[in-house]
């Protein structure tokens, strides 16, 4: 919330770039059965509050703390490795004028089991 930028559309690609980073902990809050909303922005409000951006969700323990005390991180060069790998084929998509995709084919439907005599 910090990164205020002079153009319209930086300021833009930085709201949908900091929306993509939250994604991965929206996912695995969702699939521990929590709304993922409600955990983000739980986790703005401390680090806000603590100055700390460390603060995270543990969804196992089922409560907030400081990742790097309780031993939940990942390595920076993993984290960086994919948020470059994303922006480069992000930028590759943006600047192509065609993209070829499969169309997936429409699976038959099963056929009925046969009843019994």
């Amino acid at each position: 919330d910090k990164i205020k930028m002079e153009l319209l559309d930086e300021q833009t690609g930085v709201n949908i770039l900091r929306r993509a980073l939250e994604e991965p902990m929206r996912g695995i809050v969702q699939n521990a059965g929590m709304d993922g909303a409600v955990v983000v922005q739980g986790v703005r409000r401390l680090q806000e509050e603590k100055k700390n951006d460390k603060i995270g969700y543990d969804v196992i323990a089922n409560d907030y703390g400081d990742m790097v005390e309780k031993g939940i991180i990942d390595p920076a060069k993993v984290t960086r490795s994919a948020v470059e790998n994303a922006a480069s084929i992000a930028a590759m998509i943006l600047t192509t004028e065609a993209l070829i995709t499969e169309i997936p084919e429409k699976a038959a439907p099963p056929t009925p089991p046969m009843p019994e005599y």
